[in-house]
């Protein structure tokens, strides 16, 4: 009896001091440290490991081979072992202004996540820490001491997809308390992303609270849906539980997500104050989100007068035959007669979409339907698709 006491009493001890570890925080390093230069130290507490790397995208990218031609990676760089098994990277030159992420490699272990630093995003089944360099571009994408906005999830029914789904909803600082109509840009995420990217990735509550606070762009709603029309929410938010996220999706970019659009539009007109008029009405996305944008704006031309283009897909693959992506030239014609306030083409130069999008300028430009092109540089990167949303809302609703 006496050693069962004993062992209960060692055991609950070891469970205190374990929640008291990490109560006051395991490892007492600062990693990342960001010096008054903007020079940054990398640390990782590996006594046992052989070597230790970081990569991320503060540093030069590595260009592989894919299917869709070159692609820029994250570069790579050691790290060298100190006293008491902290092994340290410092960048050998400041950073400029930025969001940058970040991960580990132990030993040949890839994307070992800092235990150091808490700040932590998901891109599809990937994790990576990130920091953020002020001074710049990142201060925008900092919560600063300005009126904030608004971030909702709601749950809307689309008849056409026939079960009900999730939405990311921001209303501006002063919606709850207003009696206006807002205008409304729908913005929509990439390949593997979800109603969570763009608030995640592409700080856009940070982005639109900053822009609006600066004067610099009008008060206005963005809706974030889900474009993958397979699933009900993001991975571990719907009914399909925990589950490992991954882009091999049913139904993707064959014509359900432009079919099933008007569903969201009625959810939220329904349900908040919104300019319903064209001229109050604006659709964009990234890669994936561009190419729905694209279709889903010429499939209903008299709804949109803005349409941002970032990195997009442009075509469908020839074994997609639905409706939605017939007669492309013709429903252009319409929708450019419609006169839009704004088209507006972004993409990177070293993005493998550049040649497709390449092609569909010259398309427009042979039928003079008149854009904005902006060419940054760069490749299929959130970095660009943050730069693209934080000029592209400034023009809106003009």
């Amino acid at each position: 009896m006496r050693k069962t006491s004993l062992f209960l009493l060692f055991a609950l001890m070891s469970t205190i001091l374990f929640a008291q570890q990490s109560l006051w925080g395991g490892q007492k390093i600062v990693s990342p440290e960001i010096h008054p230069d903007n020079t940054v130290t990398f640390r990782f507490f590996a006594p046992k490991a052989v070597k230790v790397q970081v990569t991320g995208d503060f540093l030069p990218p590595q260009k592989i081979e894919t299917q869709y031609g070159k692609m820029d990676i994250p570069g790579v760089a050691d790290l060298k072992e100190g006293k008491d098994g902290v092994w340290e990277y410092t960048t050998p030159a400041p950073l400029p202004s930025e969001l940058y992420n970040y991960t580990f490699i132990v030993d040949g272990l890839t994307n070992v996540i800092d235990p150091n630093n808490v700040y932590v995003s998901r891109d599809v089944a990937s994790l990576f820490n990130i920091f953020i360099i002020k001074g710049g571009c990142g201060d925008l994408y900092s919560v600063n001491k300005v009126p904030h906005g608004s971030l909702t999830q709601r749950w809307y029914n689309s008849p056409t997809l026939g079960y009900d789904r999730r939405i990311t909803i921001y209303t501006p600082a002063g919606y709850e308390t207003s009696r206006k109509r807002y205008p409304v840009l729908y913005l929509l995420h990439g390949m593997g992303g979800d109603e969570e990217a763009w608030i995640t990735l592409g700080r856009t509550v940070q982005i639109m609270d900053n822009l609006i606070a600066e004067g610099k762009a009008k008060p206005m709603i963005v809706v974030m849906p889900n474009g993958n029309v397979d699933q009900e929410a993001a991975p571990g938010e719907s009914s399909l539980g925990l589950y490992k996220p991954h882009t091999d999706l049913p139904r993707t970019m064959e014509g359900s997500m432009e079919a099933s659009f008007p569903d969201i539009m009625k959810f939220v007109e329904s349900n908040y104050r919104v300019d319903k008029k064209k001229s109050a009405r604006a659709i964009a996305g990234l890669s994936m989100g561009g190419y729905h944008s694209l279709h889903i704006s010429k499939e209903y031309p008299d709804k949109f007068d803005y349409v941002g283009l970032f990195s997009a897909a442009i075509l469908p693959g020839k074994e997609k035959t639905s409706p939605v992506y017939t007669d492309l030239e013709g429903k252009l014609a319409k929708q450019f007669s419609k006169a839009p306030k704004l088209y507006w083409i972004a993409i990177g130069k070293t993005d493998f979409l550049y040649k497709a999008n390449e092609e569909y300028r010259a398309l427009l430009d042979k039928k003079h339907y008149p854009y904005i092109y902006r060419e940054s540089e760069g490749g299929h990167i959130w970095r660009n698709w943050r730069i693209y949303l934080s000029e592209f809302v400034p023009m809106l609703f003009k």
